[in-house]
């Protein structure tokens, strides 16, 4: 009788599909930001772990901050489906249940977000999501999912691109709205094809928290990527972002071992190319240096700004990179990105960086034309203007960010 009813639902979903045959709207209209089990827990994932950094996104206040998501990374799994095939959780990592879990999560104002794979099996070896697309998409609605991370491990004969638009139509034949992430490593380029598929989408291999490497591995093994490696491959995808469907350079690593330069500098950059900001720290045990650098508030509006754009590398020089981003409102967020391991003095001349974002937001910096006042969002420090030149020292490995907002014209 299960079983009969389920094909009757597979059947009005399919159909549902093939009417709506798009992700959800709505969604992702900024980066999202939240939290993910992967990183620091791997496969040592459970219910109390979830629970109590739910609980910490509140009270360290991360959630305020707009970090909203709670992810359950791989290996949340039981060891086989139900009867009726439908994906169920580890009884012995999770005996309260998903639905419970997702209860636990909506009452504290937040959203709980889960993992599969678009092969038979996930990159840890659990269950995956073929051949199952539209039953594990009907659990996740009931259990009251919010997010689903789709891996793309165990790939092989399998299509990108109908892999994911299939999970996409089975999400929204659920009838719940679930954001969409694609982590597909970037290895078929989804930022060509996936805007109608996915909320965002992986444009690099796995993290790790190394800022500049090199990273050691034994000959043939998998080995993660460095920050520095994960921004460039990113850098040059700016026209693919916006709302609703973002470039992910994949998670941050603040707060994992890094210095507190090198963590400054991730976040900020992440921040300044509109990625999401999804943390992998313990965040009941972080230090005051990591939360400070977490719940920067203007360097979070940078990342979050309703334009929607991501910033532009526009000059190097020799390490020291000069990044912009236009944001509402007439505002630039203005970057130089100390990428060596010595400290850099630097004149700005902002006569200099006069250019119109031809490439994406056909904005003009006009600092021939326009003053800008300026504050630094780390430093702090008296506001200045743009009419006179700066001279900065960017310490080695860090950034100084600043927010522009037009005064007066010349």
């Amino acid at each position: 009788m299960i079983m009969k009813r389920f094909l009757f639902l597979c059947a009005a979903f399919c159909c549902a599909a093939i009417s709506h045959a798009q992700k959800w709207e709505g969604l992702a209209e900024t980066p999202p930001m939240g939290w993910s089990s992967w990183n620091k827990f791997g496969c040592n994932v459970d219910e109390r772990v979830i629970r109590e950094m739910a609980d910490a996104l509140v009270a360290s206040g991360l959630a305020d901050a707009g970090y909203v998501y709670i992810n359950i990374d791989d290996c949340w799994h039981a060891p086989d489906r139900d009867t009726d095939g439908f994906p169920q959780c580890d009884p012995q990592h999770f005996p309260g249940g998903m639905k419970a879990l997702a209860d636990y999560i909506h009452a504290r104002g937040l959203k709980l977000g889960i993992y599969s794979d678009a092969g038979p099996k996930t990159c840890a070896g659990r269950f995956g999501s073929l051949g199952h697309e539209y039953q594990d998409a009907l659990q996740y609605a009931r259990w009251g999912i919010d997010y689903l991370k789709y891996d793309w491990c165990h790939n092989e004969n399998i299509n990108p691109v109908g892999a994911y638009t299939l999970m996409r139509d089975a999400l929204r034949a659920a009838d719940r709205p679930i954001l969409f992430s694609m982590c597909e490593w970037g290895s078929n380029k989804p930022w060509e094809w996936a805007s109608e598929v996915g909320h965002m989408w992986r444009s690099t291999g796995d993290i790790g928290a190394v800022f500049a490497g090199p990273i050691e591995a034994e000959p043939g093994a998998w080995k993660p990527r460095t920050v520095l490696e994960n921004l460039d491959s990113n850098a040059g995808l700016r026209r693919y972002a916006g709302p609703g469907h973002w470039n992910d350079p994949d998670m941050l690593e603040v707060g994992n071992g890094m210095s507190v330069n090198q963590d400054r500098a991730h976040f900020t950059m992440w921040c300044m190319m509109a990625a999401p900001l999804i943390l992998g720290n313990d965040i009941r045990a972080m230090s005051k240096e990591t939360a400070e650098i977490l719940l920067n508030k203007e360097a979070i509006a940078i990342d979050q700004d309703p334009l929607g754009v991501q910033g532009l590398r526009y000059e190097t020089d020799n390490g020291l990179e000069i990044w912009l981003k236009p944001l509402s409102g007439g505002d630039w967020a203005f970057c130089l990105f100390n990428r060596t391991q010595e400290p850099r003095r630097y004149l700005i001349d902002w006569q200099r960086f006069c250019f119109t974002d031809v490439e994406v937001s056909q904005r003009s910096t006009d600092f021939d034309k326009m003053v800008y006042q300026g504050r630094d969002l780390w430093s702090g420090g008296k506001p200045f203007r743009t009419n006179r030149v700066r001279e900065v020292l960017v310490p080695a490995e860090d950034v100084v960010l600043y927010r522009l907002t037009p005064v007066k014209k010349n």
